[in-house]
């Protein structure tokens, strides 16, 4: 059985989990955080999410998982069939982790423990948030998905990557970063009602005591 390597409240881990559970692939979850040594073996970077496939190969980076688990498990694909369409949802998950969820993720710490953020810092976050949203909004319109309508991978990868965005945006730059992109608050509410999307929720909930925990004894390392 593959085994998914990470934690419930990795934005990435969702990720991932949320495309197994609507292919209905089989799989374990083993809890492991980036500071476990044990990581390292799984994953050469120490990050997660990671997966052990069903042959015992290791597997990390989460565009390079999805990849493999569409090629791998081909039932109840979430990708379109015709290249084009292919390398447009593609290009939305490429928007939206390099302009929207890396750049907020550099305002992460100020979100959860405060403090001023350097103002170039947060200049920088701002450019890169309002290229991405522009970007967004030249190549989605939610019909109801972001590519069409069928649920695809962009879609997936949309509801975790806005996790920090929604985070970091009112609390420390003054934005609604979901709310800037066309149509987005709507699907991004048609999202969480899937059966998928509330027990992953409610994984990341029960997991949230540990996981900050484990932030707290780094940071008294």
């Amino acid at each position: 059985m593959l085994i998914l390597h990470g934690f419930a409240y990795s934005n990435y881990y969702n990720i991932v989990k949320h495309a197994l559970l609507e292919k209905g692939v089989s799989f374990s979850e083993n809890t492991v955080y980036t500071t476990d040594p044990e990581l390292r073996a799984i994953s050469p970077a120490a990050k997660v999410p990671a997966i052990t496939t069903e042959s015992g190969d290791n597997l990390s980076e989460t565009t390079a998982i999805l990849e493999y688990l569409e090629e791998a498990y081909p039932d109840h694909p979430l990708l379109p069939a015709e290249p084009l369409a292919r390398a447009k949802v593609r290009q939305v998950i490429k928007v939206l982790e390099l302009y929207i969820e890396l750049s907020a993720r550099r305002l992460l710490p100020h979100a959860l423990m405060g403090g001023e953020p350097n103002a170039d810092t947060v200049t920088e976050v701002k450019t890169s948030l309002e290229r991405g949203i522009a970007a967004l909004n030249d190549i989605c319109t939610p019909s109801p998905y972001l590519c069409g309508d069928t649920l695809t991978l962009a879609d997936i990868y949309c509801r975790y990557a806005m996790a920090i965005p929604q985070l970091v945006g009112p609390k420390v730059l003054g934005m609604d970063i979901v709310a800037a992109i066309d149509g987005l608050p709507g699907l991004m509410a048609k999202l969480a009602e899937s059966e998928v999307s509330q027990k992953i929720d409610a994984d990341m909930r029960a997991n949230q005591a540990e996981f900050m925990q484990k932030i707290r004894e780094r940071q008294n390392s």
